[in-house]
């Protein structure tokens, strides 16, 4: 298995202190955030502490109970950036033909 990097695991700290943070800020228990989200309590104390072993699906829907998934998959949209709408004009085609 391949090592993970130290920028990965500073990454995976802060989201899970963030998680923790979003949690505590809406008054939530950790029992109640796993429960909702259809998770262990392990699982939620792994995403919160940043050990990177959550699936992603179990982190989506941690940050569906705190409310936050929509603004974290939008963060990922690359026409949101301006180098990824130059990329994408760039490579996107022109015109779609209908296949034959």
């Amino acid at each position: 298995m391949a090592r993970t990097s130290l920028r990965t695991q500073r990454d995976l700290l802060v989201l899970g202190e963030n998680v923790r943070a979003w949690r505590k800020i809406h008054g939530l228990t950790a029992q109640l955030v796993a429960d909702r989200a259809g998770i262990t309590r392990t699982t939620l104390r792994g995403i919160e502490t940043g050990t990177g072993a959550a699936s992603l699906e179990n982190v989506l829907a941690v940050l569906r109970v705190l409310g936050i998934a929509d603004t974290v998959v939008a963060a990922t949209d690359p026409l949101t950036t301006e180098i990824g709408r130059f990329h994408a004009e760039r490579t996107l085609p022109q015109r779609v033909r209908v296949p034959r």
